[in-house]
This record gives C-alpha cells, structure tokens and sequence, in this order.
C-alpha cells in the first residue's frame, strides 16, 4: 500500500487549465508526459523517477501528466493532433503578431541573447525563434519593394551573409498594437540617426551602419502577412477578423503556426 501510495504521489494529473498555471508556477524543474493516452505509462521508469525525486530533492523535481485535450483551449496552447492522416506538432495563438529578425550582424557580435532579453523586458512573448541562414531567393523576393534601390544589393548580400533570428512577437491583449510598438522599439532604420533621435533604441544600441542596422521589424500589418507568410510557409492566418479603430483596417495578422520545429 506504501509503494502504491508513491506511485500516485509521482505525477500530478493535469486536466485543467488553472493546474496547468500552477504546475507552470512551481519552483525547480517539471516533467510533463502527454503521451500516456496514447501508449500507456511506462512503469519500468516509475523506479527511477522516484529515486531522481529524493536525490535532487522533493520541491525541486516535479512530474505530471496531462492529456492531449485538456491542452486544446482556444487560448494560446500547445497540443498534438493530426491533420489529413499525419501527426504534426502545433503552436496556435489568437493575437495578433508580427516579424522580428535579429540580422547576421547583431548575430554575429554574440548580441542575440542580450537583444532577445530586451525584447521581452519591453513587453512582447516570442512565440517562435529560429535560427537560420537565408537564401539570396529568399531575401530578393522579401526585399523585392527596395529592388530598385542602390544598396538593394548589398542589403541582400547581408542578410545571407550568415545566420538570422527569426521571431514571431505578440503582446498581450489590450496593449498598443504589436507592429506599431516593434518598430518603436527598434527605433529608426539608420542607427546614426537612431543613436540621435531614440538613443535608448534597439538599433541605436546594437547597430553600426546602413545597412548593419542588427534589428528587421514589419512596416505595417500588411506587410507583417507578407512577410510571416513567405519566411513561415505552414503558418496559417485565422479567418477571424477584430474590430478596429475607425480609419484602420480590420486586417491584422492573427496566427495559427503548425510544423514549426
């Protein structure tokens, strides 16, 4: 009766939304198993699970089992489902987003940690971040608005010089919208002007020169559907709309991202 006693005290099933917080909350490190309802618990480990929890300490090391479902709320969640006969991974959100990358530049200088903390400090979750190298396609179709442009060349030639952070940003509801206050903080493009007229900036702290500016950031909501669409191929867009203020459009790029690792 002891061991079976144990055995429950384990793992923590989690089938609501406010345990899931909770679970979120606790002090040290969770173990989350959302595949027993698929292919049974796998005893042979209980043991050792058990035997981690009283080495590293009981408050430290937490396990806990939640079912695919009780992840599917119409809140920002992530769940595991299929679609069309295959698995897929899926990370859905219903605010609006929009597109950050910290350039080969900023990379370069060690400076993605620092700039991604800053990030979140102003206020934005980043839902996704990936690292990767673009491709000259890539980079002359995203840019194709700059084309006629004398640095358009070099501007390309940059940004496929070495690997980028790609972030997908959103705020929390009720806040100023998130394009508008990206480019906010990033500041001007040219971080000589930036360094004289929003010198707390992003690209003020972090950028050299045109176009070593280290921080890309959508021009307008339009242009953030653009962009997420043609650098994240599976994202998709919900077909709901959201009222705005008179004068804007009612557009906004409201996500819902699969196949994203």
């Amino acid at each position: 009766m002891g061991s079976r006693k144990k055995e429950i005290a384990l793992q923590v099933n989690i089938s609501t939304q406010e345990l899931w917080e909770e679970m979120l909350s606790s002090k040290g490190l969770t173990v989350v198993d959302v595949y027993q309802g698929w292919c049974g618990p796998c005893k042979p480990v209980v043991s050792l699970f058990q035997k981690m929890r009283i080495e590293v300490g009981l408050d430290l090391l937490h396990f806990a089992l939640i079912k695919d479902e009780a992840l599917s709320d119409e809140d920002e969640c992530v769940s595991h489902g299929k679609n069309n006969g295959e698995d897929e991974d899926m990370v859905s959100s219903e605010r609006t987003c929009t597109l950050a990358i910290i350039k080969p530049d900023a990379v370069a200088h060690g400076k993605t940690n620092e700039i991604i903390m800053k990030i979140q400090e102003a206020g934005f979750e980043i839902l996704t971040n990936e690292e990767r190298t673009m491709t000259e396609a890539e980079m002359r179709l995203f840019y194709q608005h700059r084309a006629g442009e004398e640095a358009f060349e070099k501007l390309v030639h940059h940004m496929c010089s070495g690997p980028s952070h790609l972030l997908i940003l959103t705020r929390t509801e009720g806040f100023e919208d998130v394009v508008t206050r990206w480019r906010t903080v990033m500041g001007p493009c040219d971080p000589n002007v930036a360094r004289r007229e929003q010198p707390e900036s992003l690209r003020a702290q972090y950028g050299t020169e045109m176009p070593f500016n280290a921080i890309h950031g959508s021009r307008d909501r339009e242009d953030a559907d653009r962009e997420l669409a043609l650098l994240f191929p599976s994202l998709k867009f919900s077909d709901k709309d959201t009222e705005a203020p008179q004068g804007e459009s009612s557009t906004q790029p409201r996500l819902k991202i699969t196949d994203l690792d």
